[in-house]
């Protein structure tokens, strides 16, 4: 315990019942540790002090954020420190002439989004926990959203960090103009490194000027394959939506289930488009309409105001409450190239059949990145069996067809194993060597993204 004798703070527990609540994250299948401690700090000087001690003491500590992960990423490990970021929640500026903000990581990607919007910017990337997951999480594991598609993920608008080292060394790496390729490229070193480089206690974002009001469409389809059609087909010819999001008859059924939509009874995939374009937002949806309806579609719907459309959207940003009714869940995040998408989706319906498991799958059709939901019985050891087999099967699936195994999740305790898979003796043996380099001890989130080194 000589890490909390030494630092005597109020911002540090060990209540056992406190530490409970902060073990896991989201991830539907996982082990967490038993942590020692739990610190919840306000400024980047007690997180200093935090590393300091643990470096001292070889203590390990596990960085969190509001742990909307699904990756085991946040999890606990056993004699842990559990370093929540949650309380570091300050918009510390907003800068209207240079489009920048600069946050603390405990702030909320809703609140920073509104914030911004009253001033006329726009910070795009929005994971589908954005009213929940923080900007310092999203950075941690790089995170995507329906935006994605045209705007890119959250390591594009990331200009600066400050990150607190191992050995509580405090490192301002990046810039905040708008170029700047002096020295390596850290940010984007550890935009994506989930905690196990360094502890992120303050980003500065890119904002660009406020998006017009989008247009959005719907077309239903008889067979996912058609909506994948429909969605190489329509990016082919240098269309940009704001939104392409697609949901399969498995994710339609479990929407319809928690809120009617009024969606047809026999569709088996939805594909949503948004154009954010202004006046060019209703030529962009005509060739979605004529494309979609050249590939089978067999109906499409333009909203005919903002508050249909918004209907249409907050029908996939509901799907993952939605699957939370079915049961235990596996939520896969494979990306594949575009053009392998129905290819994809036939080999999810084959491995749903093998393995006697439920795969609803929705996600960003336009990134070519997937959410195959693998519902399972964590009462039932041989339900869990068949949920992890299907969970491996669809990973093995997306390298299969020249994907990798997260597009926006990260990689976390669940998929440590296929980023082995995925980058090879040579590619384990650097990340290790990147790991060495930036905590030797291994006291930083311990476990998760890479085994250390032998």
């Amino acid at each position: 315990m000589g890490l909390i004798a030494e630092l005597e703070a109020d911002f540090v527990t060990t209540d056992p019942d406190v530490l409970a609540g902060y073990r896991f994250d989201q991830a539907g299948f996982g082990t967490a540790g038993a942590p020692m401690a739990l610190a919840r700090p306000i400024e980047t000087e007690e997180v200093v002090r935090i590393l300091r001690v643990a470096s001292r003491h070889r203590i390990p500590v596990v960085p969190q954020g509001a742990r909307t992960g699904l990756s085991g990423g946040a999890n606990a490990v056993d004699g842990a420190v559990l370093l929540s970021l949650e309380r570091m929640t300050r918009i510390l500026d907003i800068d209207e002439i240079n489009h920048t903000a600069t946050v603390q990581p405990g702030v909320v990607n809703a609140v920073l989004s509104r914030a911004v919007e009253d001033k006329g910017l726009f910070y795009p990337p929005d994971p589908g926990s954005w009213e929940s997951s923080t900007i310092g999480g999203n950075v941690a594991t790089n995170a995507g959203g329906l935006c994605c598609v045209k705007y890119g993920v959250t390591s594009d608008f990331v200009r600066e960090l400050e990150v607190v080292l191992a050995d509580g060394r405090v490192l301002r790496t990046g810039r905040r103009t708008a170029k700047g390729v002096a020295g390596y490229d850290l940010v984007r070193l550890f935009t994506g490194s989930e905690g196990t480089l360094g502890v992120i206690t303050e980003v500065t974002v890119a904002l660009r000027p406020v998006a017009e009001a989008p247009l959005t469409a719907v077309a239903f389809f008889a067979a996912p394959p058609a909506a994948c059609r429909t969605v190489t087909e329509y990016l082919s010819t240098g269309q940009r939506p704001s939104v392409l999001e697609l949901m399969d008859k498995p994710t339609i059924d479990a929407v319809a289930a928690y809120r009617d939509l009024g969606f047809p009874d026999d569709v088996e995939a939805v594909l949503i488009a948004q154009s954010d374009r202004g006046s060019a937002a209703p030529h962009d949806l005509e060739a979605f309409a004529k494309i979609a309806r050249s590939c089978g579609a067999t109906d499409v719907l333009v909203a005919s105001d903002r508050a249909e459309a918004d209907m249409l959207i907050a029908a996939r940003r509901l799907a993952g409450v939605a699957m939370e009714q079915l049961g235990d869940r596996l939520v896969d995040d494979v990306c594949v190239p575009r053009s392998r998408l129905a290819e994809f989706f036939e080999g999810v319906t084959a491995i749903s059949r093998e393995h006697d498991v439920l795969i609803p799958t929705c996600g960003h059709a336009g990134d070519g990145n997937m959410h195959p939901n693998v519902v399972f019985d964590a009462a039932d050891p041989d339900s869990v069996r068949r949920g992890q087999a299907a969970f491996d099967a669809i990973m093995a699936l997306g390298l299969r067809l020249g994907g990798t195994i997260t597009g926006e999740h990260g990689v976390g305790m669940l998929k440590r194993d296929w980023l082995e898979t995925e980058l090879g003796e040579v590619g384990v043996s650097v990340h290790q060597a990147v790991k060495q380099a930036f905590d030797p001890l291994g006291i930083l989130n311990p476990g998760k993204v890479v085994r250390p080194l032998p």
